[in-house]
């Protein structure tokens, strides 16, 4: 198993989460605040510089209010286009 920390997986994963904070037009100043946190550390998961567990994870979203479920759904969605687009590129047909 790859390390996740510096995969395509996680680079979807900090890219959705950034998506839905700017989608929702929360600043990261705001999210820091309500996680009491610091702005650059907002920036810093964002950028996958620093890892979110799922403690975190939950946490965030709750104060966004995005429901955690509907995330991880939309995250595996992500993911598996991902892993489809990849396995065509290498000249695989699709699974049918």
């Amino acid at each position: 198993m790859p390390a996740s920390f510096h995969s395509k997986q996680y680079e979807i994963f900090t890219a959705l989460l950034r998506e839905i904070r700017e989608k929702l037009g929360v600043s990261q100043m705001e999210l820091a605040l309500a996680l009491q946190v610091q702005q650059t550390t907002i920036s810093k998961c964002e950028t996958g510089i620093r890892r979110v567990d799922v403690v975190e994870l939950h946490a965030w979203l709750k104060a966004l209010n995005v429901d955690f479920t509907v995330f991880m759904e939309d995250l595996t969605t992500r993911w598996e286009a991902h892993a489809a687009r990849a396995h065509m590129s290498k000249g695989h047909r699709p699974l049918r």
